[in-house]
């Protein structure tokens, strides 16, 4: 009996302990639901990295906080899942034995900080990521606090370094050629509507080995994972919300290896009317083309939480309808976070990557809804049925981004823009046909040049610093782009402009009639890289599916010489400013009836204390038409994004409409100034983030960063 007693002990402790040994390492489950005897699983090893989301109490949740590495949760790595599909891995770190050769972290070894995106070159030899030493100094920038970029062989040898400093470098991706695309703050600026510091990050390219860094994108906003599509083109996502809501346009767009031509894939201008986006997703991450197809997978987001949410398709060769024509959820048990749920739960997918057409690997986490800040995700095979098999998962650490170590077919090496030597040279912009536009222009119009305006990235960290422009009183995140008119070219009688332009300048373009009022205007921005000859518009925002029509002749403005842009003879309108532009206006042809004897007052009267601007300022509030204005129940957060021909502006303000009759006597260069002011977008007071007393005295003040 003694010894029956003693073996049922050890059995129980033998128990306990394997109990004990099970709930602190990895598990694997393998269910039915995928038939992995299909072709797209005929591999056997997965590259992934553990990356857990944070959650810090008292810290910001955002689509943007993600990328800081004081953000980072320490601990995760890189890793290889053997025997991926047998219900039984094994899981290789490839970083086991891995000493930097070079740089900062030479002879240590990556350990006690933070892992992050990868991706496997496509020889299936190398992988390229990041790292930080996470260091949770939240609000600092330093070297121990940010993401830099790594690479290694699939073995674990030639550890290197390839980028370092106070800025976040991360999202590699191996391009055809053998360079690294990959997402960076190194341009400056920061966002517009935070009240904390969050700097802008953009496209950037580099050397295999690390040298010949290039910024390839100056939007003036962020972006994040790019990836390299079937055609060897640049698919990534872009926030872009000049002159409309923040929280909604953060959408495919695609460009070429070296940033040439950045456009839209879809959903950039949402519009599920009067319930205000409640049924799209508001953030499209993590993209990634289809083999042998024209479709992207992606995450659909949220903006104020982490870049996890709902899988979804994008079918470029459908028509954009401004909704969900382009968009297949293809995980019905996942909502779109904060937009379909209106908070931000359904938070259960990321980092898709696609098989086929029908198949995917992905983290997953079935309880995202219940663990709050303790999300776990693991690895997923899943298809376009509702169906899913998990791989592999660590319940002390979740899993990032899964894709196949094998080889792959190297896309179409598209040939790049040369690195100029010296300043670069301007480019030629031209458009063929202005009067192509998707929302017909007024009946009568005659577009007689274009404007081309340069919005100025944010160099000051608060969105209220300054208040730019009237939208600012309406919240405290409301912060609008400062900007300058470059100037004005010439419109031939078809339609067709061709001028010369600075690259690396953020710019919208314009097209204004026969009276000088803008009759349509970009409320995005492009430019041109350094090196970058030629840019070609079709029309002014034409359908995006329409081809372009076989010209007759060859247009107009493509039989002389580009023309080059105009300055503005304005005092004032390069950076518009309201001080030096239409106070001195104000002041020699209003005040003496507008003394507070008329309505409005346009006197300087006292600067205001919060808002730094003066009471002349504010008293035009009523006669300005603004975008967030025009619409009923838009605010400057939720407003229609595209715009309407005609309808905005100087020619939508009361402003224009009572001087254009002879109020106040106006030269027709006091009138220009006005009509200037009022198409910018915002009819700002600010026309610099900076040196707010000099503009205040009128003074000319430029940008701080161009």
């Amino acid at each position: 009996m003694a010894r029956v007693s003693k073996l049922l002990y050890r059995v129980a402790v033998i128990i306990i302990v394997t109990g004990i040994i099970l709930s602190t390492q990895t598990f694997t489950t393998l269910s039915a639901s995928i038939d992995f005897t299909k072709s797209e699983f005929a591999f056997d090893k997965i590259v992934f990295t553990k990356h857990q989301p944070y959650s810090f109490p008292g810290i910001e949740n955002h689509m943007i906080d993600g990328s800081f590495g004081f953000n980072a949760v320490k601990g995760g790595g890189l890793y290889i899942l053997n025997n991926a599909f047998s219900g039984n891995p094994t899981v290789t770190d490839v970083l086991a034995n891995s000493v930097c050769a070079n740089g900062r972290y030479a002879g240590r070894k990556l350990t006690g900080g933070a892992f992050y995106s990868f991706d496997l070159s496509y020889d299936a030899k190398q992988i390229v990521f990041a790292y930080t030493d996470a260091q949770n100094s939240y609000g600092v920038w330093n070297q121990s606090t940010t993401y830099h970029i790594f690479k290694v062989n699939v073995d674990g040898t030639n550890l290197t370094q390839l980028t370092d400093g106070a800025y976040n470098d991360f999202d590699p991706r191996w391009l055809p050629d053998g360079r690294i695309i990959f997402i960076s703050e190194r341009r400056g600026g920061y966002g517009r509507c935070h009240q904390r510091i969050v700097p802008t990050f953009n496209l950037h390219t580099m050397n295999a080995d690390g040298s010949d860094i290039r910024c390839i994108s100056y939007h003036e906003t962020n972006e994040w994972s790019p990836s390299v599509d079937n055609n060897g083109m640049i698919i990534y996502t872009r926030w872009d919300y000049m002159d409309r809501g923040a929280n909604h346009a953060h959408s495919a767009w695609i460009t070429t290896p070296d940033g040439l031509d950045a456009r839209a894939v879809t959903l950039n201008y949402p519009n599920s009317g009067p319930s205000w986006w409640t049924n799209v997703p508001l953030a499209q991450m993590h993209l990634r083309a289809i083999p042998n197809s024209n479709k992207y997978v992606g995450t659909a987001v949220p903006h104020h939480a982490q870049n996890y949410g709902a899988l979804i398709v994008i079918d470029p060769d459908v028509e954009d309808d401004d909704n969900l024509s382009t968009i297949t959820k293809i995980t019905p048990d996942a909502k779109y976070p904060e937009s379909e749920t209106g908070i931000t739960t359904d938070q259960k997918y990321a980092t898709p990557y696609p098989l086929s057409e029908d198949y995917y690997l992905c983290v997953y986490d079935p309880n995202a809804n219940t663990n709050g800040g303790n999300k776990r995700y693991g690895i997923y095979a899943i298809d376009t049925k509702g169906n899913k098999s998990l791989l592999y998962s660590d319940p002390n650490f979740s899993c990032y981004g899964p894709m196949p170590l094998r080889p792959r077919k190297v896309p179409n090496i598209i040939p790049g823009t040369a690195k100029p030597t010296g300043q670069a040279q301007d480019g030629v912009v031209s458009v063929m046909n202005v009067y192509n536009s998707l929302l017909p222009l007024p009946s009568g119009t005659k577009i007689k040049e274009l404007r081309i305006w340069q919005v100025y990235p944010k160099t000051t960290t608060m969105a209220t610093d300054p208040m730019v422009s009237y939208e600012s009183t309406e919240s405290i995140w409301a912060g609008r782009n400062t900007r300058g008119l470059l100037g004005s070219v010439p419109v031939e009688s078809d339609g067709s402009a061709s001028f010369y332009m600075p690259a690396g300048r953020a710019v919208f373009f314009q097209a204004v009639d026969q009276d000088g009022t803008a009759v349509q205007t970009m409320r995005s921005d492009t430019f041109l890289i350094p090196g970058q000859t030629k840019l070609y518009c079709q029309g002014c925002h034409e359908p995006g599916r329409q081809a372009a029509v076989n010209p007759e002749s060859v247009p107009l403005a493509l039989r002389r010489e580009p023309s080059k842009i105009t300055p503005d003879p304005s005092q004032g309108s390069r950076p518009v400013s309201f001080p030096r532009l239409i106070q001195p206006i104000l002041d020699k042809k209003c005040i003496s009836c507008h003394n507070g004897s008329q309505v409005p007052d346009l006197r300087k009267g006292t600067t205001d204390a919060q808002t730094k601007w003066f009471s002349s300022y504010k008293n035009l509030k009523p006669y300005v038409a603004l975008f967030d204005g025009i619409y009923p129940g838009a605010d400057w957060n939720k407003v229609y994004p595209r715009t309407e021909p005609g309808k905005f502006g100087a020619r939508a303000s009361k402003l224009y409409q009572k001087l254009k009759t002879g109020h106040g006597s106006l030269t027709q260069s006091e009138l220009h100034s006005f009509i200037v002011w009022l198409d910018s977008g915002i009819a700002p007071f600010f026309g610099e983030y900076k040196n707010i007393d000099a503009q205040l005295r009128g003074e000319q003040v430029e940008p701080s960063l161009n």
